[in-house]
């Protein structure tokens, strides 16, 4: 595991999207992990590693079903 002094992650969380940081935030709070969100909003693990890393941003559609997941926890 890798550890982050607290600049280091304050810098890599203002590199994120907003909803990126969301669900960082969300999984962290939750005790969730990718998986469980991924069958949770129906999206693949994959895109969801790609949202949280903002490797590409999600599509609307996306960021609809990550939020209403979310609001339904």
């Amino acid at each position: 595991m890798t550890t982050w002094s607290n600049k280091e992650e304050i810098d890599f969380m203002d590199n994120l999207s907003e909803l990126a940081q969301e669900l960082i935030k969300f999984e962290h709070d939750n005790d969730l992990n990718d998986n469980e969100v991924a069958f949770g909003s129906h999206l693949s693990v994959e895109r969801i590693h790609d949202i949280k890393s903002s490797n590409s941003a999600a599509t609307s559609e996306e960021a609809e079903l990550l939020q209403r997941f979310m609001q339904s926890k």
